[in-house]
This record gives C-alpha cells, structure tokens and sequence, in this order.
C-alpha cells in the first residue's frame, strides 16, 4: 500500500503544479469572472455607443450622402434644421440593445477564449506568442458578437439615414417594416458579412493594439509592479491605450463601416455588395467620414476601455494586461 500511495504521488503533483492561464491572474477566472467580464461589457459597450448617437447619426448620413452632409459640424447643423433636434438622437435605443449585446459577447467571450488559447498552447508557447493569442480569441469573440448585433445594426442605420418620413423612427415600428420588408431589406443578416468585416478586424486591433500599447506602458514607463501603481494610474493608463488602439481600429475597418450605413441606402436596395463597392469607389468608401470616425471610435474605445477596467476594479478583478 505505502509502495502503491508514493506511486501516486509525482502524478498528483504534475497536475497540482500544471500551468492553468485561469489561474495565473490576478484573480480565478472562474465562470463569477466570466459573467462579471460579461456585464462589464455590456456596460462599455451599450453606454459608450449610446453616447455618441449624434456623432453616429451624422456619420452614418455623411457616407450614405457625401454631397449633401460635407462635414460633421454641417451635417450636425442640417440635420437639426431640417429635422428638428431631437433627429440627432435617432436610433439611440436599437444602438444600446444592439451594442449591449455585442459588448456581452466581445469580452465575456474574448476573456473565454483568450484562457482557452493560451491553455492550448501551454505557459511557454503563450509567452511567446501572446500576440496571436489576442487576434485569436478577439477575432472568435468578434464573430459571435456580430451575429446578436447584425439585426439591430440594420434597424438602427436604417432609421438614422433614411430621409424625414419615409420610415418609422420609434424601434417596435422599425422593426415590425424591416422585418416585414425582408425581401427587399435582407434583414435580419444581410449585413452580417459586411459587419464582421467592419467588425473582426477592428476588434483584432483593438484589443491586441490595447494589450500591446499596456503592455509597453508597463515595460518602459512605469516599470515596477503594475499593482504597486493606483488604481488612477492604473486606469489611465487603460484610457490612453484605448485611445490610441481606437485611432487604428477606425482607419482598419472604416471601409466597411460605409459599406454597412450604404447598404441601408434606398437608392442601393436589391444591389449586390460588389456593385455598391464598384459605384461608390473604395477610395471614397475608405475616406469619406474618416475624420469623425477616428473622433469617435478612438473616444469610443478608450472609453469602453476604461468602463471595463473600472467596473473590474470595483469588484476586485484589477485591471486588464501588463508586463
């Protein structure tokens, strides 16, 4: 028996000992973490988006009709003259239920599979190749995400771009037309392959210029022991690498976020994705917009960013990367 107990022993000590990426953290990530990553993300997400509605309502109207919306402070002004000021705010309600669920499924899922990952790949491998871990696991939570949104995007551009009485505004009834108008809109997924290529490598960028940009904070600037630093510090310094990731997600997808506010466009119904790319010109489908998208997104993104950090602060789950 004491030969058969020492037998035993070396195999319970390599799986007591064996590296697990959940429980090399801060604290377990356990499924509590998971659902709180969950919750956190639909805070950053939902409020961040619902936020800027007017911002989004004039940029949307900027790609969809360049020659009449030239700028965002012009196009912000004409759509208030013509339609009154509460039109900045059209669509706020299917962009928070939308992005709510898409910020659910972005980190909760982001947080799962970067876990996944790294456990498949062992301590060593993840070490040095931690990079691809982030696009890997942003990418797969990208995809899950975009499919809870692809129907509430479609209602919410909808809504935002379709000239004064032409299309109900309030959300019940602007679901009720395009679900009823399927044939002609494509809803509930027609914009699901344009969205994840607007979408994925966004949120590839996002998250690995975010890890990567506090991952050099941590390295070359404040050097010891993130958690010898205060939460202040901590969280801007989740801020400016929000930011900073936000200003290239912007640049990265903003070709296909006019593709997205185009296909809502009456004029482009019934029109294959490679005809209204042939007739807008990718040119034109990669500038026009440009400027107010980078204003928002990198807003947007170092907000969302520092929305999850503080949340996960608050309960105790500390902030996201490092050295």
């Amino acid at each position: 028996m004491a030969a058969q107990a020492n037998q035993s022993t070396p195999s319970s000590s390599v799986l007591v000992t064996k590296w697990d990426s959940r429980y090399a953290g801060h604290v377990p990530h356990d499924l509590s973490y998971y659902s709180k990553c969950v919750l956190g993300g639909i805070l950053a997400c939902g409020l961040t988006h619902t936020a800027i509605c007017p911002l989004d309502v004039t940029k949307c109207n900027m790609q969809v009709n360049p020659e009449k919306y030239k700028g965002l402070v012009k196009g912000l002004r004409l759509i208030i003259a013509e339609e009154g000021g509460q039109a900045i705010w059209k669509g706020w309600l299917p962009t928070f239920l939308g992005y709510s669920a898409q910020g659910a499924f972005k980190y909760g899922l982001y947080e799962v599979f970067k876990d996944q990952y790294a456990n498949m790949l062992g301590k060593e491998n993840f070490e040095k190749y931690k990079g691809l871990v982030w696009c890997a696991a942003s990418a797969s939570a990208e995809v899950f995400a975009d499919v809870a949104l692809c129907p509430l995007e479609m209602v919410k551009v909808k809504v935002q771009t379709a000239p004064k009485g032409t299309f109900p505004i309030a959300f019940g009834a602007a679901w009720s037309q395009m679900s009823a108008q399927r044939a002609e809109t494509g809803f509930p997924y027609r914009s699901l392959v344009p969205l994840w290529s607007r979408q994925v490598p966004y949120t590839v960028a996002k998250f690995f210029f975010f890890e990567k940009v506090v991952q050099l904070f941590y390295t070359y600037v404040f050097t010891k022991p993130k958690e010898t630093y205060s939460k202040t510090t901590q969280l801007g310094v989740t801020f400016s690498s929000g930011y900073t990731a936000g200003v290239i997600c912007a640049i990265v997808s903003h070709p296909a976020d006019s593709l997205v506010s185009l296909l809502g466009k009456p004029a482009n119904k019934g029109k294959s994705l490679g005809q209204i790319i042939n007739e807008t010109g990718f040119a034109k489908l990669a500038t026009k917009g440009l400027g107010t998208r980078i204003l928002m997104i990198g807003t947007l993104t170092g907000l969302q960013w520092w929305i999850y950090d503080t949340f996960k602060t608050a309960l105790g789950m500390g902030t996201t990367g490092g050295k």
